[in-house]
């Protein structure tokens, strides 16, 4: 057993010489600061256990003629009903007064050594209490004084002492513990409570009271791993929790911990995601959807998809404003009608214009330039149709130009040329019949289309225009540097409504200069999207009407702007159609052709789209 100094028993034993309750007076004063955390007593300072360290022996008086079988037999009563030291009608003390006035008196020897095992067996008891219960642990004590007073040799008694001296040194490290517990000083990079707590299991393995406050210093970091991430701060999380990890290993709350942190980022990653895309609809909202993802990076895993999708959305904006390459889609209209179905072009580059040598080439498709798109734009899927156009002269009263003059150029099937005739126009197909709504509108002028592109500007709220020359041949080629959007020679079959060498009219006419052994099964304009689209998703390009851009005509590209904006003069009266027609020669299908016209003419083989800015 670990002894006291002499100082220090004789201090004790001085302190004893109190009364006894007020020992245990000053002790259960101190108790209800302990109870308030863990409901157990714990008191500090050596004077307020002295009364548990020491036994003081009563006086228990003895005269002469005292009948000692009596004396013997109250002793007996005493050790029965457990009162073995406390005064001087206790058995302990009866049994040594009866030994001092007879040291051969058996009887005394025999109910005192019973008195001992029971003295041993009631401190056993309290001892098995006394992690948790400090009363336990003052019996205990006092159980040992009393011992350790009366038999300081026995082997059995200086056993219990050891358990004693173990139990108040467990008792101590435990109280260490929890007080910085309570101050949250965990020691995970030394001291705090995890250092006696190590020591208190060392003492003795498993111990339930250091294993709750090991739980409690695991719970401690799990909370100050989950503030930290409340705050976005994830890595710093998952240190503490690494070291919370460390404590417990077999337990399962370290692991539910990471589960709930990892639901947490993963809330905080989608909200931030969610924020980002929805910051790219508001005013500079691509520097705010940047910001955005700066923060989510922050916290997210690398190669987190959430992340990778709001990179690539703003992105996109960047490209495309709120849309995907290849995306189709129509605006509302404040009539509440839909505008014509868009489709949006992929930003890229290309090379515009014919190169030299290229069969049916001229010099007006030349001299060839790099044209990049750093931004998308929308075109319109098919040509603007009959009663898409319908809705635009419905809703503004306007006369286009083959209205006002009254004529527009037809074909002629028994002459075989295009002709003038009188009351035709845009709700006239090329014959100068009344024209279907699916089919491609005709007879309008460059001013008509334009004026049908400011009106859908106006109703839908966005920059709506004719395409550029150079936005018309980028969508035409979708890449391709070929002569044709195919490549070359006779297109394959479903391609487009071109001239070919098996098309027939009503009439048994034939065409004279068309693309060999092609048939398409039209002459004159097909419904709009009667061939299959482009791999980017537009139809009738090559084919079916040509159409009207928003460039002025000029003899070259020399001097022509360097990006892809429209070529215009103000006041200019002739612009550039593109696109091969129905009645087109092979060589105006081709993806570089261009031509002039004036800017009033109106016929059955010019129709027009329109492009969207995003």
């Amino acid at each position: 057993m670990r002894s006291l100094p002499l100082a220090a028993l004789l201090l004790l034993t001085l302190a004893a010489g109190c009364a006894r309750e007020g020992g245990e007076a000053a002790e259960e004063a101190a108790a209800p600061a302990e109870r308030q955390r863990s409901g157990s007593v714990t008191v500090s300072g050596d004077d307020s256990i002295a009364s548990t360290l020491t036994w003081r022996r009563p006086e228990v008086p003895l005269e002469e003629g005292d009948d000692l079988e009596e004396v013997r037999g109250q002793a007996a009563e005493a050790l029965e009903q457990g009162h073995l030291y406390d005064d001087a009608e206790a058995a302990i003390p009866i049994y040594l007064a009866l030994l001092e006035r007879d040291p051969d008196d058996g009887a005394a020897a025999k109910g005192l050594e019973r008195a001992r095992e029971r003295l041993l067996a009631d401190g056993a008891a309290a001892l098995e209490h006394s992690d948790q219960d400090f009363v336990a642990l003052r019996e205990a004590r006092r159980v040992a004084a009393v011992a350790r007073a009366v038999w300081p040799e026995s082997a059995p008694v200086q056993e219990y002492l050891q358990r004693v001296d173990r139990a108040d040194r467990l008792w101590e490290l435990n109280r260490a513990a929890e007080a910085a517990i309570d101050e949250e000083r965990y020691g995970e990079s030394g001291g705090g409570a995890l250092q006696p707590l190590r020591e208190a299991l060392e003492l003795e393995p498993g111990q339930p009271r250091a294993m709750q406050n090991l739980a409690a210093v695991e719970s401690g970091l799990i909370r100050r791993a989950e503030r930290v991430a409340e705050a976005g701060e994830f890595d710093a999380a998952a240190q503490w929790l690494a070291h919370a990890g460390e404590l417990r290993p077999e337990s399962a709350t370290v692991p539910d911990a990471r589960e709930r942190i990892a639901r947490l980022r993963a809330v905080r990653v989608a909200r931030l995601r969610d924020r980002g895309i929805a910051a790219l609809g508001e005013f500079d909202g691509i520097a705010k959807a940047r910001a955005i993802l700066a923060e989510l990076l922050l916290i997210a895993h690398p190669g987190d998809p959430a992340a990778a999708e709001l990179r690539e959305r703003i992105s996109l904006a960047v490209h495309y404003g709120l849309f995907r390459p290849g995306q189709q889609f129509t605006d509302a209209l404040e009539s509440g009608a839909r505008g014509p179905r868009m489709a949006v072009m992929p930003h890229g580059a290309f090379t515009m214009g014919a190169p030299e040598g290229e069969r049916g080439s001229g010099d007006s498709e030349r001299p060839q330039r790099n044209i990049r798109f750093d931004r998308g734009f929308a075109i319109s899927v098919h040509e603007v149709t009959v009663g898409e156009f319908r809705r635009f002269v419905n809703a503004t009263g306007y006369q286009t130009r083959a209205v006002r003059r009254g004529f527009s150029m037809v074909y002629d099937e028994r002459s075989g040329n295009f002709v003038r005739r009188s009351g035709v126009d845009w709700r006239s197909d090329f014959l100068g019949a009344p024209a279907s709504d699916d089919m491609p509108v005709l007879h309008v002028s460059a001013l008509d289309a334009e004026a049908y592109a400011q009106w859908l500007a106006k109703e839908s709220g966005r920059r709506y225009r004719l395409p550029s020359e150079a936005e018309f041949e980028y969508a035409l080629r979708t890449g391709t540097t070929t002569p044709y959007p195919w490549g070359e020679g006779v297109p394959p079959a479903g391609a487009g409504n071109f001239t070919g060498g098996l098309d027939r009219s009503a009439g048994g006419r034939s065409w004279s200069n068309a693309f060999e052994g092609y048939g398409d099964g039209h002459w004159g304009p097909a419904p709009v999207g009667s061939f299959a689209a482009n791999r980017w998703g537009v139809h009738d390009l090559a084919g079916n009407v040509s159409e009207w851009v928003a460039d002025c005509w000029h003899a070259s590209y020399r001097r022509a702007p360097r990006d892809a904006s429209p070529w215009i003069n103000p006041g200019c009266r002739t612009h550039v159609i593109r696109g091969g027609s129905w009645a087109s020669a092979p060589e105006q299908i081709r993806s570089a052709w261009r031509a002039p016209a004036a800017r009033d003419t109106t016929n059955a083989r010019i129709g027009f789209r329109v492009m969207r800015e995003l």
